[in-house]
């Protein structure tokens, strides 16, 4: 699927799960390969990425990373931490703000609590999963700043993956060409001008609770353990 041309922006996904199948089709080489894993972003990640669990036959688990947001305003990234330590700082964001150190030290410590709450409750006591010489394909619901997708692949790389495939619906050209520059591969079904938000793109792009991942988590786990 081709992104779209100016003035076509209005296209969207029907919902999350509509998302996942179109990624599907994109990642059909992959099906049933005994290397690949999916790694998910929650929440909505899980989402998108249980309905390529189904369709290529691939384990799925998560890759927990939270944005640092600004202190006026939260929903805007200057950075993203991960559930292995690892921070990502968009410095064009950080320009002309004039945080201390002191301050971004505790809006790292305030999403690490939570990234602990999560690994937690998504994880049950399980280890993160082994990436060493695997395919690991990186999911999420859409791009934005990139923040949460940039401090998930330099966790991701961290456990040495043979390959690691960026796979999302739809973001914008700026920073889908960022990530490009940081997976082996990048699928991306959408690259909307202009961009607006990830939300725009989806009718139904409804907030995904806590319950709804671990259902998706152990309804993937429950289809796997039947096809083997």
């Amino acid at each position: 699927m081709q992104g779209t041309q100016q003035g076509e922006w209005r296209v969207m996904f029907k919902n999350r799960e509509e998302a996942g199948e179109f990624l599907a089709q994109e990642l059909i080489p992959f099906r049933d390969d005994p290397k690949a894993i999916l790694l998910a972003l929650p929440r909505g990640g899980v989402v998108v990425a249980y309905q390529l669990s189904l369709a290529l036959h691939l384990p799925l688990d998560v890759l927990i990373t939270r944005k640092i947001g600004a202190p006026d305003n939260p929903e805007y990234a200057l950075g993203a931490v991960s559930e292995t330590g690892a921070v990502y700082w968009n410095r064009e964001a950080l320009y002309g703000l004039s945080l201390t150190e002191q301050q971004l030290s505790a809006a790292v410590q305030v999403q690490q609590k939570e990234v602990s709450r999560r690994v937690a409750l998504y994880r049950q006591g399980r280890p993160f999963p082994d990436l060493k010489d695997r395919t690991v394909i990186l999911v999420d619901d859409g791009l934005a700043t990139g923040a949460t997708f940039f401090a998930s692949v330099t966790t991701a790389r961290q456990g040495n993956p043979r390959r690691l495939i960026g796979a999302i619906p739809v973001g914008p050209r700026s920073t889908v060409e960022e990530a490009r520059k940081l997976v082996d591969q990048l699928i991306v079904l959408r690259v909307p001008d202009p961009f607006y938000a990830v939300g725009n793109f989806y009718r139904d792009f409804e907030q995904v609770e806590d319950r709804e991942v671990l259902q998706y988590l152990n309804l993937a786990e429950e289809a796997s353990i039947n096809r083997s």
